[in-house]
């Protein structure tokens, strides 16, 4: 009997160069399909001034992105684990490449809300994709090392992406275009390199027809209470990420007047930087531990950006930055890690995308929530209650955490 879509790590016979080669790619891969996500961020308040949309719906247009994510992770996040990771993975690119020619041609709201759609569609399928293929890719005894490379892979491109569109947009002509063409060459590069990338599934199906879109969960039920700690907190680091995305650009508008998108750009490039910085620094750190730590960091990075908000501080800003980074970092790597470990080789990718379907709803909820408020109440009280909503869910997944944890070593004492 032919066993279809099962996992096998390359064998040792093969050059150490191409599957350094693979992981190279499929960083290269998770980078360029996050940066995606904020590409558009730095241009946002030029589309605001162009097409004279409101608030709510510069808004919804930041959050809708989300619908793809879940629809691609809902109905296709089993899908590498059947047709095979690199196939996948150039499915996830041309989505993308789509989603920025809209963004590129784009001429009023209905083709930003396409445009964000398509990149939460691919996002959502390259990122469970992604993560899956780097676990198969390092060996099981490092397998905290796949873990590693995805999340600054992750955040690296989150960072750059606002960045380098922000740097664009403030010193070159065309400054919703050009961000949008530097974007399609480097999506154009990935999917080249993509190509000659080492394939880790057996024997994958080799017709789409034979593809199971059945959507579930996709979290065995062997694992699930073990998935729960890993799930709460990776909500919790991206909400955080979020509440982080949403607040940063007014403040540093209305409150600091810094009105330059290279300076908004940048201020992301910091996040993640500290992000990358912390992961590379506490790898040694056991996952539950890095968790634990996101979650009490929380606290403190909320409450330094309100105050960066109110006291109007760069300053403080800065170090809100910062310690969000850490944080984010923490409860990001940590998490990742324990579903990485958790997930049977076999399903590892729909496992992971689970995950994530956590993670994007952490993203989108904040957002949407400040928007909402920020017509019904003034901006910066929006912005503490939300703040103390995230506090107090921090606090709960806490406890949460250190009541799993302290159960699950009782049966090793």
């Amino acid at each position: 009997m032919v066993r279809v879509g099962t996992t096998s790590v390359p064998s040792g016979a093969r050059s150490e160069f191409g599957k350094t080669a693979t992981i190279v790619a499929v960083g290269s891969l998770i980078g360029a399909l996050f940066a995606g996500s904020t590409v558009a961020t730095p241009l946002y308040v030029i589309y605001k001034q162009q097409l004279g949309f409101s608030q709510i719906t510069l808004t919804l247009i930041y959050a809708v992105y989300v619908v793809g994510n879940l629809t691609a992770l809902m109905i296709f996040g089993r899908m590498s684990d059947q047709v095979g990771r690199r196939r996948t993975a150039v499915i996830a690119i041309g989505i993308a490449i789509v989603g920025a020619l809209v963004f590129l041609f784009a001429h009023g709201i209905a083709s930003l809300y396409v445009a964000r759609v398509l990149s939460g569609l691919a996002i959502g399928i390259g990122a469970g994709t992604g993560t899956a293929w780097l676990a198969e890719l390092v060996a099981e005894q490092d397998r905290s090392r796949a873990t590693v490379i995805a999340t600054i892979a992750n955040f690296t491109g989150l960072g750059l992406g606002a960045l380098i569109a922000g740097l664009l947009a403030e010193y070159v002509a065309f400054p919703l275009r050009t961000p949008f063409i530097a974007y399609l060459a480097i999506l154009l590069i990935v999917a080249a390199v993509l190509a000659f990338a080492r394939e880790t599934i057996n024997r994958p199906l080799a017709a789409f027809a034979q593809l199971s879109l059945r959507p579930r969960a996709g979290v065995p039920s062997s694992i699930r209470p073990r998935f729960v700690a890993p799930a709460v907190t990776g909500f919790g680091a991206m909400a955080l990420v979020a509440f982080f995305a949403a607040l940063a650009p007014s403040v540093l508008a209305s409150e600091l007047h810094v009105t330059s998108h290279a300076v908004a750009g940048a201020i992301f490039l910091e996040l993640a930087a500290a992000v990358a910085l912390v992961i590379a620094l506490t790898r040694s750190l056991p996952s539950r531990a890095a968790m634990l730590w996101s979650l009490g960091l929380m606290l403190p990075s909320l409450a330094l950006l309100v105050t960066a908000q109110f006291a109007e501080s760069l300053v403080v800003m800065i170090a809100a930055t910062a310690t969000c980074g850490v944080a984010a970092g923490l409860g990001y790597r940590g998490s990742l890690q324990v579903v990485n470990q958790i997930a049977p080789d076999d399903r590892r990718a729909e496992v992971v995308s689970a995950y994530f379907v956590c993670c994007f709803l952490g993203n989108a909820l904040p957002v949407i929530g400040i928007g909402v408020l920020s017509t019904l109440i003034s901006s910066t009280v929006a912005s503490l209650v939300f703040a103390t909503t995230i506090a107090v869910f921090a606090v709960v997944a806490l406890v949460f955490g250190l009541k799993y944890q302290a159960g699950e070593m009782e049966p090793r004492k």
